[in-house]
């Protein structure tokens, strides 16, 4: 695409959806939103009418000059990663697929990103604007294709994450980046408390680093940016060459780490938990699961712990650290129950007027995030 590209916004389309959603409300009926349900695993369980936006598909509106993109909610995501491919640039948040139907509307949804995040930015950072089918049925545009347009942005920020209660998705507009002009990927072999301290200091310095994982005795790096800066920095840095394709089979959770079928364990693996935890967190001082045995990703932000432990005893050792603990995994374990950290009461009260006030009638999504709403 060597100019501006742009599509009709399909009115029909989104017109079936909105119809389907005007019946639900009228009728009081539960709507279970699916693009390709590949991440089914993260949340609490939903019952309802299956409503798929796998059709719903397409780049409307594409800008390479001003780094700008809209595409439908069921797009798939490697579909408009290639697109972005074709002219240099990508999604900076290096958006976890969990397979190839993975969709715009499940990414944004969601809300997760891959190995970049710490350096590039989070899903939220690069969502412009949004359209929303609401309970009533009407499609609304919130947002614009500039990060400078104030009207409605936050609302479009906050649909990411909301796992589809707040609304049906129909379309993003995402600010896009070029992509890096060289990656080089180290394997550089260091204990944890080591990786920690030479993180601690390369942080102070304006290095090419993209990402950082520690795991199995290992501090895995990936530098991207020029040429020169990157060949400079692999020559100080040292260690050995690492295959590029340890950063998608982290991102989609697929190392062997994570065990086959990526998140959907074995009925005899311990559960899989997310850390989130501060910047240079020291320990969690969990006996039960030892640091050694975690991916500490993110330069030790996100660590992946798979653990029987109990999730309260799990879920207050992150407090204490201001971080908190999320349940993946299909299987049933301490947490499936309530895979995401209880909110706060005060917290609580405002998630539930929000959800009062976009879905009176709690027909999207209920019970996905938390079973009060």
């Amino acid at each position: 695409m060597d100019k501006t590209t742009e599509t009709p916004h399909d009115h029909d389309a989104s017109e079936s959806l909105a119809e389907r959603i005007r019946q639900a409300s009228a009728n009081g009926t539960p709507l279970r939103i699916v693009g390709g349900d590949t991440r089914g695993f993260y949340g609490r369980p939903t019952e309802g009418e299956v409503l798929s936006t796998a059709e719903h598909r397409g780049i409307t509106f594409y800008d390479p000059v001003e780094l700008v993109v809209s595409v439908r909610s069921g797009t798939p995501v490697a579909e408009l990663e290639d697109a972005l491919a074709e002219q240099g640039q990508m999604l900076p948040f290096e958006p976890p697929r969990f397979g190839e139907a993975s969709t715009v509307g499940g990414m944004v949804a969601t809300g997760l990103s891959g190995p970049r995040r710490p350096w590039a930015g989070s899903v939220r950072d690069f969502v412009l604007g949004v359209r929303v089918i609401g309970h009533e049925g009407i499609e609304q545009r919130f947002g614009g294709q500039v990060m400078k347009n104030v009207a409605g942005y936050d609302l479009s920020r906050l649909m990411v994450g909301a796992q589809g209660t707040l609304g049906l998705l129909t379309e993003v507009t995402f600010k896009v980046l070029p992509r890096p002009g060289a990656s080089r990927s180290l394997h550089l072999e260091v204990s944890l408390e080591e990786a920690r301290n030479r993180l601690a200091d390369w942080g102070r310095e304006p290095l090419p680093i993209s990402a950082a994982a520690w795991l199995e005795g290992a501090l895995h790096i990936r530098l991207e940016g020029g040429p020169s800066s990157v060949a400079a920095t692999r020559e100080r840095l040292g260690g050995d060459e690492l295959d590029e394709n340890f950063w998608p089979a982290l991102r989609d959770l697929k190392l062997d780490f994570f065990g086959p079928g990526s998140v959907s364990a074995r009925a005899s693996d311990p559960p899989l938990w997310r850390l989130s935890l501060p910047h240079r967190t020291a320990s969690l001082g969990l006996a039960d699961a030892a640091e050694d045995s975690m991916i500490h990703d993110w330069a030790g932000a996100q660590c992946w712990v798979r653990s029987a432990i109990d999730a309260e005893t799990l879920r207050s050792a992150c407090r204490r650290v201001d971080g908190h603990a999320t349940y993946l995994g299909a299987c049933e374990g301490p947490g499936s129950d309530e895979p995401f950290t209880p909110l706060p009461s005060v917290l609580l009260k405002y998630h539930r007027n929000l959800k009062a006030e976009l879905d009176p009638k709690g027909i999207f999504n209920p019970g996905r995030l938390y079973a009060a709403f």
